[in-house]
């Protein structure tokens, strides 16, 4: 089967890709290795997220993307070009549609350089689309309805809150602090009570396993090794569910608060709606233990976790690429 559309969830961490009639067929990191001599791209996705802190001088690994947005222009062009050639797999004879997500906060320079790298990469055209619209359609949220809905998208490099009616963003906020910030948190956290330096691949896997935003009666441990602060040599210690509470507290502070505002600058026959529906949080930070409850105990609004909220932007852009004509009015295009 040719492959003609694809719909990218193009994110700071991850990246998933979606085909019509095949679902989401590809999730990989969005994590690049390049040879730093040859100037050379050695590998992309999983094969280079398995790099990190394992490299000599000689090769870099990181992440094309900052904070949702397009931070080494080259190597996320190599990224796309990656990613559309496994979707397509042996069949490539057409040029293919794209739809890729950016963030609410982008500016239009960011997100004519996520265009430009798409159709550069390969792309017949691109159209981009801000993520809570496609969280929202993602989540199942009818975001043609005159009521007003209100989606919380907390991905790895940005959260973003917007409150929808009428198919479009009535107020709405980003801020660049995510998944990403709150495993730099753990690893400080980590460093100042334990005297432990852990890498960032080892906060990011307490907060997956045993990751809380509120306290709990049973806790749970985790063994994690890192270095000693002060003999600088290898050492074991446990982590309990509990401490990371005090680890996320400020980042989970810092989003919350964001929300206020969004709730604030609502309109009030808005707000009635968001009342009475609750909010819907969607992105890998959703998956949080206890984020929900948190954020409905400080604002007093309900908070409700999307089905998959991991995968709310990728399937919100794959019924985008399927309706393409359908959406064409809600978002921005280019083609060659």
């Amino acid at each position: 089967m040719f492959v003609t559309k694809i719909a990218i969830d193009l994110g700071t961490c991850n990246s998933l890709v979606f085909v019509p009639k095949k679902g989401v067929v590809l999730e990989e990191p969005s994590v690049v290795a390049i040879s730093i001599m040859e100037n050379k791209i050695l590998a992309v996705g999983a094969e280079a997220k398995l790099m990190i802190g394992r490299t000599p001088d000689s090769i870099l690994v990181y992440r094309p993307l900052k904070d949702g947005v397009i931070a080494d222009y080259r190597v996320t062009q190599a990224m796309l070009k990656h990613f559309i050639r496994k979707a397509q797999g042996s069949f490539r004879l057409f040029k293919p549609d794209l739809v890729i997500s950016v963030p609410v906060g982008s500016t239009s320079t960011e997100r004519r350089a996520v265009i430009e790298a798409a159709i550069s990469s390969g792309a017949k055209a691109a159209y981009i689309v801000k993520e809570p619209i496609l969280a929202a359609i993602g989540a199942g949220i009818p975001i043609e309805s005159c009521q007003g809905n209100m989606i919380i998208d907390i991905g790895g490099g940005t959260s973003e809150m917007a409150v929808i009616s009428l198919g479009g963003i009535v107020t709405a906020k980003s801020i660049r602090v995510a998944g990403d910030k709150m495993d730099r948190a753990i690893a400080d956290y980590v460093k100042k009570k334990h005297n432990l330096i852990v890498g960032i691949q080892t906060a990011e896997e307490i907060k997956i396993k045993i990751g809380t935003a509120i306290n709990k009666k049973k806790e749970e441990t985790i063994e994690i090794r890192g270095r000693d602060v002060i003999s600088g040599l290898p050492r074991n210690i446990k982590i309990s569910s509990n401490e990371t509470v005090e680890a996320l507290k400020d980042v989970l502070k810092e989003i919350i608060s964001l929300i206020k505002q969004v709730l604030r600058e609502t309109p009030p026959e808005l707000c009635a709606d968001i009342m009475n529906k609750g909010m819907i949080l969607s992105g890998g930070g959703a998956l949080l233990n206890g984020i929900n409850e948190i954020i409905a105990k400080t604002t007093g609004v309900p908070c409700f976790r999307a089905d998959e909220p991991f995968y709310c932007v990728v399937k919100g852009t794959g019924v985008v690429i399927e309706n393409l004509d359908a959406y064409k009015k809600a978002i921005m295009s280019k083609k060659l």
